[in-house]
């Protein structure tokens, strides 16, 4: 029997127990809502809702019943506030199909960095149309000049500095009488006389230090400023080396205009770590789990195309052993075997490359111990292959006859030795040489890596067959 849609017991369940299980049932009776249309029933319960339960439910809904909901409560304030403190993919999911007037007051409850963001995502002649429309036109026209992926483009120019020849009870006095206007306080900037930062103090500084404290005395000095048209990836990488909460970011003169927080250092490193793993599986850094089929086909197409050309190269080596294989058809039966090892060991090494290049522990000047690192191991993890093929080998020696059956055992061995040697230097050079270019390192994982490494085990399988079977 199904639960009736009375909706005057629905509430988002919380450290609880069966937390899990009865929010299912919320999600599913607000869904039924949604699709019999009880508008005003809806606004009923969702007006006793305290704002961060919405959040949850938009989260836990089906999309499409999402954009239904917001497109009811576009209309609250408080609706409007939680579209803007959504996930950036799902609010811009959201907003997809939305209104124009709609989507500009979303973007007018947030911050111009994170609305300029959000914009970007739209497509350009909705962009152009909203733009205009804004509250922070201006500033998020600055912020856009920058350039995308930029520092410019994420700092906030909302930030609290102080002279250094403050005092720390001036200080907690100056943020005391703007309290109203400071959102969020990570820490305070210390500048000269020239605006120039010289250090910074913490929260937990502001706390523990008696008032008469000199500024200049109690400042952390460690920090790291960053111009405007830095790469947000290279920002990401020195806030994380650093471990700073906060960058400053400094004008061609040295003059503090700006910082980037600690959200927005955070959104760059998912961003950088979804557009590589979208480029890993050869799809578009734009690539939306609710796009058209039209964008499907266009985004990935090319992609299969390669992977298409690749297994024709590799037909094309197979093709030239045709004698051989005529001789032994056996040999065939290792084909994809040798071909899936390398696939697997080149993946191996690249993934291990791109994730040390993207964290700033590997560089071009670290290929060579970095490569002979990986030859060494796999040396190793080829041997063990190698041991594990020659047993299948000798097992399907047992099966039936087979011509000299030893031969077969050691030229199988040593081409899925080879084959893995080659596949993780290839792995682990291609990203590093790429990077070294000025080129995404992610681009070498996926298809590419994949299918050169099959082209490049089928060629080394047949030559060590004609080396050492063929006799």
């Amino acid at each position: 029997m199904n639960t009736p849609l009375n909706g005057d017991d629905l509430r988002w369940h919380r450290g609880e127990g069966d937390a899990l299980e009865a929010n299912q049932d919320v999600v599913e009776r607000i869904s039924r809502l949604i699709k019999a249309k009880e508008r005003e029933r809806l606004w009923a319960i969702l007006d006793r809702w305290p704002s961060a339960d919405v959040m949850a439910l938009f989260l836990a809904l089906p999309l499409k019943r999402a954009r239904k909901l917001f497109e009811w409560r576009d209309r609250d304030r408080e609706t409007v506030k939680v579209i803007a403190l959504l996930n950036p993919d799902l609010r811009t999911a959201l907003l997809k199909d939305a209104s124009i007037t709609r989507i500009v007051k979303v973007l007018d409850r947030m911050e111009p960095e994170q609305a300029l963001q959000d914009l970007e995502d739209l497509p350009e002649d909705v962009a152009q149309q909203v733009l205009p429309r804004l509250n922070a036109r201006a500033t998020i026209e600055e912020l856009r000049a920058h350039g995308e992926d930029s520092a410019g483009s994420l700092m906030s120019r909302k930030f609290v500095a102080v002279p250094d020849d403050w005092t720390i009870g001036m200080v907690t006095a100056e943020i005391l009488a703007n309290a109203q206007r400071i959102e969020k306080l990570y820490g305070v900037s210390v500048v000269d006389a020239n605006r120039r930062p010289v250090g910074y103090l913490k929260l937990r500084d502001l706390l523990l230090l008696p008032p008469e404290a000199g500024v200049r005395a109690a400042m952390h000095t460690d920090f790291i400023a960053v111009t405007p048209d830095m790469d947000q990836e290279e920002v990401a990488r020195l806030a994380d080396s650093y471990e700073l909460n906060v960058m400053p970011v400094v004008d061609a003169d040295g003059h503090l205009v700006g910082r980037i927080t600690p959200d927005r250092l955070r959104q760059v490193i998912r961003d950088e770590a979804e557009e590589d793993i979208k480029i890993m599986a050869g799809l578009a850094t734009d690539t939306q789990p609710d796009e058209s089929v039209r964008r499907i086909v266009r985004g990935r197409a090319p992609w299969l195309l390669v992977g298409l050309v690749g297994a024709s190269l590799s037909g094309v080596v197979v093709g030239a052993y045709e004698e051989q294989l005529a001789q032994a058809a056996i040999l065939a039966s290792f084909i994809p075997i040798v071909m899936s090892t390398a696939g697997n060991a080149g993946i191996q090494a690249s993934t291990v490359a791109v994730q040390g290049l993207a964290t700033g522990t590997l560089t071009f000047a670290d290929l060579g111990w970095r490569l002979g690192k990986e030859l060494t191991g796999a040396l190793a993890n080829g041997l063990i292959a190698a041991l594990a093929l020659v047993l299948l080998a000798f097992l399907l020696s047992q099966l039936g006859e087979i011509q000299v059956p030893l031969r077969l055992l050691v030229t199988a061995g040593l081409a899925e030795m080879t084959v893995v040697i080659a596949a993780v230097a290839v792995g682990a050079t291609v990203p590093v040489v790429l990077d070294r270019l000025g080129i995404d390192p992610a681009m070498a994982t996926g298809v590419f890596i994949t299918t050169g490494n099959d082209i490049l085990a089928v060629l080394i399988f047949f030559v060590t067959v004609t080396l050492f079977y063929f006799v």
